[in-house]
């Protein structure tokens, strides 16, 4: 059944890993951080012209209409009626999409140092000398490929579980629109090039159209009346060109997803997205839930990374021994990844590291206008980044100083 992720809500603050604490040191938190907007105005109208073309199609009062509708649904938690059509969904990408995409870009700005690192590692990785016969047949096929390709640039392929409404597949291309005209440079040492993506959408309603759509308009240049001037045309562009931005969707419940299934959506995966999906996950069953991220720790790839971002201060109900209680959203999490004791009783030891941790942080929208027929919205969000550990990781992560 399709869950709701209209709703955002507040909390605390920003945290970084340290080796002295061996994980996220609290902040004091009494206002949500702020990050200063790295995405220029000039990308981020381009991001919601993709939504204006794509996803505005009727006249204002039609899509007024059926965003009361959508929100009736909503309200009374029918999500199938809710995501059941093409006109819904359309007016919920319409309506809820755009900010989201607007402040994904600029999360995904922000991790553009951790994002570097893991590509720097996964090119070494390939281009290293194959020291154990048993990785023979599973890394010959990728250095060959590396070896073999114009211009040995892989994608990053990210997997967007939740993802249909379209939010991360532009918030991503805007990221990418960003990073191709300011390369991005750390401690001063060059960097692996994220210059492809490969995006893999899997959601529990039916938006293949809607991604599809927003795809398109990434792709091609937006639509101009055929009396703009010269200079106009000249200058209309589409966010990206086509070789180097790929998306594809599958409508797929997660939560009633096997193992096996999980591992098989998540092949090749580098980035594993679960953004305003979490909490509702939870909300449905914390079971499947807790499953659900054992299976992600069996399937990843030491090196791979898993972003969640939600709604600040997100509780979930859990009973255990016939006692109910609520538990924030973060502290499940925490739990179930990085809990050796926890994670070892199910067959899959506890191999995550957590790189960045905030409880509580606003994107806000720039004071100069940008052009949208609909409201745009600040979001408050927290966020929580985990590296995927190997077992020689793991243990330099866990020995004393």
């Amino acid at each position: 059944m399709p869950r709701d992720k209209s709703s955002w809500q507040p909390s605390q603050k920003r945290q970084r890993a340290t080796k002295q604490n061996k994980g996220p040191i609290p902040l004091p938190t009494e206002k949500g951080y702020q990050q200063d907007n790295a995405i220029s105005t000039a990308v981020q109208q381009s991001l919601l012209n993709v939504f204006r073309d794509a996803c505005n199609k009727g006249s204002p009062a039609e899509l007024e209409n059926l965003l009361q509708e959508v929100k009736g649904h909503l309200f009374n938690r029918d999500f199938a009626t809710a995501f059941g059509k093409d006109e819904y969904l359309e007016a919920y990408a319409a309506r809820w999409s755009p900010s989201r995409a607007l402040g994904y870009a600029q999360i995904f700005s922000d991790l553009t140092p951790e994002i570097a690192e893991l590509l720097d590692q996964k090119t070494s990785d390939l281009k290293a000398p194959i020291q154990d016969e048993s990785e023979l047949s599973e890394q010959v096929e990728a250095k060959l490929t590396l070896e073999g390709s114009a211009d040995s640039s892989k994608p990053l392929n990210v997997v967007c579980l939740g993802g249909g409404a379209g939010a991360e597949v532009v918030g991503l291309a805007g990221w990418l629109k960003h990073l191709r005209y300011n390369a991005p440079s750390f401690d001063d040492k060059p960097h692996a090039d994220i210059s492809n993506l490969d995006i893999f959408g899997v959601d529990v309603a039916r938006w293949d159209k809607v991604m599809q759509d927003l795809h398109q308009g990434v792709i091609t240049p937006p639509f101009l009346s055929k009396y703009a001037s010269a200079a106009a045309k000249a200058a209309n562009m589409a966010v990206l060109p086509p070789e180097v931005f790929n998306v594809r969707f599958k409508q797929q419940d997660i939560l009633d997803t096997d193992a096996a299934g999980v591992a098989d959506l998540l092949a090749n995966s580098d980035i594993v997205t679960i953004m305003f999906t979490l909490n509702e996950l939870y909300s449905t069953s914390v079971a499947k839930t807790q499953r659900l991220l054992y299976s992600l720790t069996a399937s990843m790839r030491p090196g791979t990374l898993l972003l969640v971002v939600d709604s600040p201060g997100s509780y979930s109900t859990v009973t255990l021994n016939g006692a109910t209680q609520k538990y924030p959203m973060q502290w499940l999490l925490d739990h179930t990844l990085l809990s050796p004791k926890k994670n070892a009783e199910k067959g899959s030891p506890a191999q995550w590291k957590k790189l960045v941790s905030d409880e509580s942080r606003w994107f806000r929208l720039p004071d100069e206008d940008l052009k949208y027929p609909i409201d745009l919205e600040n979001m408050r969000y927290q966020i929580h980044l985990y590296q995927r550990q190997d077992e020689k990781q793991q243990q330099k992560q866990d020995q004393p100083e």
